[in-house]
C-alpha cells in the first residue's frame, strides 16, 4: 500500500499582512478523509487527508472568510468531498467540479444547485488524458444556461493552440495558475505573452496563484513580479488562491507566506480588495 503523502504544512505561520473582510481563497482542494470520501483509482498519487475541518481552520488563522473548493483528480469525477464541505461552509465556500464532457444535463443542475460554479478540465500531462479541447468547448454551450463557467489548468506551452479553441467558449474561461508559465524566462516569453493576449478578451480570467508553482524556491520573486504585472494589467477579472493542500508540487509552501506575497502582487489597498473581496463576490456570487 502507498504511503499517504502529507502535501501541506500542519502548523504554518500566521501572515503579517491583514486581509481586508471578505477575502477570498479562490482555489484549494479538499483530500478526503479516505475512510469518508475514497480517493480514485486514477489518482497519480496518494495524498494524506487535507479535509475541510483542517481547510476551515486554515482559513481562520489566514483571515480569510470566502473560499472556492476546486475539485482534485485524486477524487476523481465523484466531487462528493467538496460538495460536503459546500454544505458546511455556509454560503461561504463555493465549488468548481470535474465531470467528463458529457456529463448529462441533469448532472449539471444538480452540481449547480449544490454550490458548484463551473467545471474544470486538464490538460496536464501528470494528470492523465482529458477530453480534447473541442470536446470541452462544445460543453460549454450546455453550461451557459446554467450561468456556470468553465475553468482550465494547462502546461504554459499548449496555450498556442488551446487560445483558438477556448476562444469559442459559449462562457466565461479562468485560466489556473497562471497558465502555468515559467516565471524564470520572464513576461516576453511566448507562453506568458500568449497569456496576456488571451486576457485582451474580456471573458477570460486569470487565476494569479501559483507564484510559488512557477518560481522555484522563496520568495518566488520572478512568479509575483508576473503576478502584479497580469493583476495591474487586468485588475477586474484576476482571482487569488492558496492552492492548498499544494498537490503535484516540488516543494511544501508555506501558506502564511503566501499571503504575505499578496503585499507585492497587490501593493495597493484598491488593488487587493478588487483580488480578494471585490471580484470573487461578482464572479462566484456568493450567498453569504
Amino acid at each position: 500500500m502507498t504511503t499517504p503523502q502529507l502535501t501541506f504544512m500542519p502548523a504554518p505561520s500566521r501572515p503579517v499582512l491583514r486581509l481586508p473582510d471578505g477575502a477570498c481563497d479562490s482555489h484549494v482542494h479538499v483530500f478526503g478523509p479516505a475512510t469518508r470520501f475514497p480517493f480514485a483509482q486514477s489518482r497519480n498519487f496518494t495524498p494524506a487527508d487535507a479535509p475541510k475541518e483542517t481547510l476551515f481552520e486554515l482559513h481562520r488563522l489566514l483571515g480569510i472568510s470566502r473560499c472556492v473548493i476546486v475539485q482534485s483528480a485524486v477524487h476523481g469525477f465523484d466531487n462528493s468531498a467538496v460538495e460536503d464541505a459546500i454544505a458546511a461552509g455556509g454560503g461561504r465556500y463555493l465549488g468548481v467540479a470535474l465531470a467528463p464532457h458529457d456529463v448529462p444535463d441533469t448532472e449539471l443542475q444538480r452540481l449547480k444547485a449544490a454550490g458548484f460554479r463551473g467545471v474544470r478540465f486538464n490538460f496536464m500531462k501528470h494528470l492523465g488524458k482529458s477530453a480534447s479541447v473541442q470536446q470541452v468547448a462544445e460543453l460549454t454551450h450546455r453550461l451557459a444556461p446554467l450561468g456556470m463557467h468553465l475553468q482550465v489548468h494547462f502546461e504554459s506551452s499548449l496555450i498556442h493552440e488551446l487560445a483558438p479553441v477556448l476562444k469559442t467558449s459559449a462562457v466565461p474561461v479562468v485560466i489556473d495558475h497562471m497558465g502555468r508559465v515559467d516565471a524564470a524566462l520572464g513576461a516576453q516569453h511566448a507562453d506568458f505573452r500568449a497569456l496576456c493576449e488571451l486576457m485582451q478578451d474580456p471573458r477570460f480570467y486569470v487565476k494569479v496563484s501559483g507564484a510559488d508553482r512557477i518560481a522555484p524556491v522563496p520568495p518566488y520573486t520572478q512568479g509575483v513580479a508576473l503576478a502584479r504585472q497580469l493583476l495591474e494589467s487586468f485588475p477586474d477579472r484576476c482571482f487569488w488562491g492558496t492552492d492548498w493542500p499544494h498537490p503535484n508540487h516540488t516543494h511544501v509552501p508555506d501558506d502564511g507566506q503566501l499571503v504575505d506575497l499578496l503585499a507585492k502582487i497587490a501593493p495597493t489597498a484598491d488593488l487587493l480588495d478588487r483580488l480578494m473581496v471585490q471580484n470573487p463576490q461578482r464572479f462566484y456570487q456568493f450567498s453569504a
